[in-house]
Parts: C-alpha cells; sequence; structure tokens
C-alpha cells in the first residue's frame, strides 16, 4: 500500500515548534516562516517532516513559491504519490455516492478537504474538469495519474484542465491554456434540482458554475414567491431556481457574457426573466431611490474579502448592499444573503446583517443559515475548507 513504505529516500523538511504545533492541532499546512531547513529540495517534493527534533510528523508535498511551504498528505509515510492520489480519488467519489442528489454535476475533489491539496476536480454530466493550484499536482507522474483514474472511475466523454493564471504566476509554474486532455467534447448540459444549464467546459470562472449554492438554490426557491431580484446573477443559477415560484424575476450581473449564457438557460428551462447588466451597487442605489420593491431579494457578491486585511472594507460592502435590500424588501418579503469570503466568519457576517437591519429599520426572522454544499466538505481542523456563508430571512409584517 502506498502508505506503508520507508520514506528513508525522501528529503526532510525540518519546521519550527511553532509549525509543529500546527500539525498537531491537525491542520495540514505550514508557511515559510516556519521552516528551519529545506535546502535544496526540488519544486513539488514528496517530503518526510519532521519537528524540531527530529521527530517525523509525516509526509508533505513542498512548494518552493508558496507562502503554504508545507501541505501535509500524510501523518504517516508516503512512497508512492501518484498510487496514493488514485486511491484518495477513489474515496473522494465514494464519498460523493453518500452525499450527492438530484444532479449530474458536483465537486469531485475539494483540494484538502478531500485529502489532496492543491487540487480541484468538478463533474458536469459527461465532462470532468480539473484545476491544478499547486507545485507538486503539476508534475506529470500526478496529472497521469489523475486523468487515467478519472477515465478509468468515470468514463467522461472529454476531461478538461481549466486554468488560473494569478495562481500558476504564484507557484512558479509555467504558463498554460486551459485545454481538452482527454476526448472531443467540450460541451454538454448537465441538471440540478431538475434546472438545465448549458455548460462550456473551456469558458466561465474557475472550473465553471458555482456547484457549491447548489443545496443553497433548492432551500431559496422554498421561500420564494411575488416579485424576485438575483443580483450578482452570474449564469442564472439562483433565478432559475426561483422562476417557477415567482410572478416576475430580474437577473443582474455586469459580465454580458455571463448574462447571454443565463439567457441561453432560461431557454433551456422554458422561462422567461429579465436580464440586466449592471453595476449591482448603482443599480440598488437607484432602485432605492425609486422606491422600488421585491418580495424576494438574492444577494450573491463576489469575494469581497481576499484576505484578512480586506476584513473592514468588506463588511463595508456586504452592509451597503444588505441595507439597500432591505430598505427594498417587503413586508413579509425574503432577503437571501451570500458571502464566499472565506475571512469572513459566519458571526461576522450575521452581525452584519443585523446591524443593516437594524439601520433600515427592518425586523428579521432567520429561516436558515446555511453553508456550501456537501459535495463542498468542511474539516473541522481546517477552518480555510469553510468558506460559503448564507443567511436566508423573512421580514416581519
Amino acid at each position: 500500500m502506498p502508505e506503508r513504505s520507508s520514506d528513508s529516500a525522501l528529503a526532510t523538511v525540518t519546521i519550527s515548534a511553532r509549525g509543529t504545533l500546527r500539525l498537531r492541532s491537525g491542520h495540514v499546512w505550514v508557511y515559510r516562516s516556519d521552516i528551519l531547513s529545506a535546502d535544496g529540495i526540488a519544486p513539488g517534493a514528496l517530503v518526510k517532516v519532521s519537528d524540531p527534533q527530529g521527530k517525523s510528523l509525516g509526509t508533505a508535498l513542498y512548494s518552493t513559491a508558496s507562502q503554504i511551504a508545507i501541505r501535509l498528505l500524510s501523518r504517516g509515510r508516503v512512497e508512492d504519490f501518484p498510487a496514493l492520489l488514485r486511491q484518495r480519488i477513489q474515496e473522494a467519489l465514494g464519498y460523493r455516492d453518500l452525499v450527492v442528489r438530484d444532479t449530474d454535476a458536483y465537486r469531485i475533489v475539494f483540494s484538502e478537504a478531500d485529502f489532496l491539496p492543491g487540487l480541484i476536480v468538478d463533474r458536469y454530466n459527461d465532462i470532468v474538469a480539473f484545476q491544478v493550484l499547486t507545485q507538486a499536482m503539476d508534475s506529470e507522474a500526478a496529472r497521469q495519474a489523475l486523468v487515467s483514474e478519472l477515465c478509468d472511475r468515470l468514463n467522461p466523454a472529454a476531461v478538461v484542465e481549466r486554468v488560473d493564471p494569478r495562481v500558476r504566476r504564484l507557484e512558479q509554474l509555467s504558463p498554460r491554456n486551459a485545454a481538452l486532455v482527454h476526448g472531443e467534447n467540450t460541451n454538454t448540459i448537465f441538471t440540478m434540482n431538475g434546472v438545465r444549464f448549458h455548460y462550456a467546459a473551456l469558458e466561465g470562472q474557475k472550473t465553471g458554475s458555482f456547484l457549491d449554492q447548489r443545496e443553497n438554490y433548492a432551500a431559496a426557491a422554498q421561500y420564494a414567491h411575488g416579485d424576485a431580484l438575483d443580483v450578482f446573477c452570474y449564469q442564472g443559477g439562483f433565478a432559475l431556481h426561483l422562476a417557477p415560484h415567482c410572478s416576475h424575476v430580474t437577473g443582474v450581473d455586469s459580465s454580458r457574457p455571463a448574462l447571454e449564457v443565463a439567457d441561453q438557460n432560461a431557454t433551456l428551462n422554458g422561462r422567461e426573466i429579465e436580464w440586466l447588466e449592471a453595476n449591482a451597487f448603482d443599480l440598488l442605489k437607484d432602485y432605492s431611490v425609486a422606491g422600488r420593491q421585491f418580495d424576494t431579494i438574492v444577494l450573491d457578491p463576489p469575494a469581497f474579502a481576499k484576505t484578512r486585511k480586506n476584513l473592514d472594507t468588506a463588511l463595508r460592502g456586504y452592509k451597503e448592499l444588505n441595507l439597500r435590500a432591505l430598505k427594498m424588501v417587503r413586508p413579509g418579503g425574503i432577503l437571501v444573503s451570500c458571502s464566499c469570503s472565506y475571512h469572513v466568519s459566519q458571526a461576522e457576517f450575521l452581525q452584519m446583517i443585523s446591524e443593516a437591519a437594524l439601520d433600515a429599520r427592518k425586523t428579521l426572522r432567520i429561516l436558515e443559515v446555511r453553508g456550501q454544499a456537501k459535495d463542498h466538505p468542511v474539516l473541522l481542523t481546517v477552518p480555510e475548507t469553510s468558506y460559503l456563508k448564507i443567511v436566508i430571512c423573512r421580514l416581519s409584517n
């Protein structure tokens, strides 16, 4: 088995007492500031990790570029990384068999949360898309094992690599373009909660649609009614789920290409939805001044806090959005407010909504506080795996 063999051939990285405490507390990252010795170790190498006294802490993937220098792979010994990668893909698929329902699109591998740090894999019906985020996962051996295992287990029509140029620069990886690595088809139609969506594998954000919101789309639809507004609608995920329950739905986004796909998705489902290309902050301000009212409003903005130092600015942005929206929700109406910023905690997000409600002189009842879909698992000892917050509220009459 890949985790039982001797690690005598592996180079050793020695970490500080602080880094040791971090690993022994259950986390899997060690920052570069806690590396005591890593001389001559190649980018993306499989390494043995030792504490200052030389005691082994496990086997990790090493980066020569990232501030996260160590990503622990196993607390035991690993000899054959590609074999372990295959094994963990199988385990990840087994977990999805347990938790995924009502869809043929879901996350297969969620990096650290599936014990494969630096790797994202999503399925969209018969197309599988992956993204490499670290030096180790960019090795040819890892790539071959990944694509081979996905093809063996899923028999997809195509496997596509999606690329984030910024991540590749930070990891000092050679530039790549998004590309088809297996098969021929780059377009398909997938289904979430009975709603159908177009998927173009070489276009859009990250690996594609926002699969982490899948269960939240269905939850929001349970309460939606009347005239609905979906702000930051992207390709229409919330809007299309609200449409069967609402008399009218308006979707707003600043991206024309995203709205064009959203309109195609509406046609695919036989829905009439009004799409507006606009800056969300400006539109909400104009609507508020004009006295526009809605029965259901969804706010699903991009991450405002990319780092902890942006937290105060992010919270002000979230509050402005929520304050304007709350002023436009009718009594008995629904507000669905989301944040995908890891650095904004659930407590801080709830406090922000509370303050916005007070400023708007509105009384809210919380119907649900939710997170990401279960195919995006959360590790208790790795808080970075929990990032998505969704609050569904009802305004008091």
